[in-house]
């Protein structure tokens, strides 16, 4: 995706959220991580740039968070027209935004490990990318439990728990199962780019 277009659809999508949001303090703690993500992306973008297919799915990634924070995830539209057709106990959106969690940084942690040769075997290589997006989710539940711990109720939108007693363990096991399910999808397309990403290089040399 060209960088142009990226950008304008983040900055769009980033101005609409936080237009009145449901709650400001949400949406502070929802969009920060697409914020940085930017930033990260923006700096290292000449010495080391993705694939097509990375800076896709961050985007998309960023996307959910922006819509999340400006709803509320416990609040979101169509997860709550979801809720009534299925009749759901909760608004599931908070799930999605798990799912890729795990989802998208299985896709950046498999393009670090393969470009910087961490590992060669494609056993190890899965295995490792399924314990680092488990361990990113790990943090994310500590994080929200320090939050809440030092802002209290004002938290509860951020949690999302919606009084689900499995919530923490639910929302590890929807990464889990992204990761799972990018690596199944992706891993061929993935080489694919990543061997055009290289190609000039190895020309260059």
């Amino acid at each position: 995706m060209r960088t142009i277009a990226w950008a304008t659809i983040f900055l769009a999508t980033l101005v609409w959220s936080a237009i009145a949001p449901s709650d400001s303090f949400t949406w502070f703690l929802e969009v920060l991580p697409a914020l940085i993500g930017a930033g990260m992306l923006l700096a290292t973008r000449r010495r080391f740039p993705l694939t097509p297919l990375l800076y896709g799915l961050i985007l998309v990634h960023c996307l959910i968070l922006m819509r999340g924070g400006h709803y509320t995830y416990a609040e979101e539209p169509f997860f709550n027209w979801l809720k009534e057709m299925f009749g759901w106990s909760r608004n599931n959106y908070d799930k999605l935004g798990h799912f890729a969690q795990g989802f998208i940084p299985a896709m950046v942690a498999r393009e670090i490990l393969l470009r910087k040769a961490v590992v060669s075997g494609r056993g190890w290589l899965n295995f490792l990318v399924v314990c680092v997006c488990l361990a990113i989710s790990a943090f994310y539940e500590l994080l929200e439990w320090w939050v809440a711990a030092l802002s209290g109720t004002a938290a509860d939108a951020f949690l999302a728990t919606q009084g689900y007693v499995w919530d923490t363990q639910s929302d590890m096991a929807w990464a889990l199962l992204g990761a799972i399910l990018a690596l199944l999808m992706f891993a061929k397309i993935h080489d694919h780019q990543l061997a055009e990403l290289q190609r000039p290089a190895r020309n260059e040399g």
